[in-house]
């Protein structure tokens, strides 16, 4: 038995409605949730998952594909309320996530905060707090590039930098199944990189589309949209 569900999360954010897709795998010893929404979002998380026959009591992992507070705002909550879950994340990515150094997010917030309008500040300083106030976590197990096991009938970790340097994805070979994360993101039916404000290296993210061309893809998961499934190779390479 294995199994892949998408969750839809339904939520309301700064006064817009918005999805996004975390990820569960599943198999007779496993059950892997990939990524884990906003901070306060486990009750969501819990519900989504009830309606799709899952009980998250019996998660055995978490991997984080990056340290943006919409995909590990809700790690801290997961671990405490299911101590026996392991968390995993790039290794280049846990100094931020178990709070060693300041999150990137914050660093870039903060850096362009002088050459904001005037009218933009205070909500910027309001973003800011945000981002401080996040839990963090440890991580059980750092990954890297290449790292392939036997859960869920084969996973492997790959590298996709340029979103953020430590932005992991997740290649499932035997359904050809990228779980991107934020590497690629749907919009208006589109494959696309992530929003270019938010992509800490755009050189990079570039590369990456090209290290995942030599992958073979039949479908794509995206945090921010949904589930790709039309003519991928071609999509990649219009990027």
């Amino acid at each position: 038995m294995n199994k892949l569900n998408v969750l839809e999360i339904n939520f309301e954010f700064n006064g817009m409605v918005d999805t996004i897709y975390p990820v569960i795998l599943r198999d007779d010893k496993e059950m892997i949730l990939i990524d884990c929404g906003y901070p306060n979002f486990l009750a969501l998380i819990e519900d989504c998952a009830s309606k799709n026959n899952i009980d998250l009591s019996n998660l055995t992992k978490l991997i984080i594909t990056h340290h943006d507070f919409d995909h590990m705002g809700s790690a801290a909550d997961l671990k405490a309320k299911y101590p026996n879950i392991k968390i995993l994340a790039s290794s280049k990515d846990e100094k931020y996530i178990n709070g060693k150094e300041k999150s990137l997010r914050l660093q870039q917030a903060e850096s362009i905060y002088e050459s904001l309008p005037e009218e933009q500040k205070e909500w910027a300083l309001n973003f800011h707090k945000i981002l401080g106030s996040i839990e963090n976590v440890d991580i059980d197990r750092a990954l890297n590039d290449g790292d392939i096991f036997d859960w869920c009938g084969g996973i492997e970790t790959i590298e996709t930098p340029g979103h953020m340097p430590g932005h992991i994805s997740i290649y499932i070979k035997e359904s050809r199944t990228l779980i991107a994360g934020d590497a690629l993101v749907i919009e208006d039916g589109k494959l696309c990189i992530a929003n270019p404000q938010y992509t800490l290296d755009m050189k990079e993210a570039k590369k990456t589309i090209n290290k995942l061309l030599n992958y073979e893809i039949d479908r794509i998961i995206c945090y921010h949209g949904g589930i790709y499934q039309s003519d991928i190779k071609k999509s990649l390479e219009n990027i």
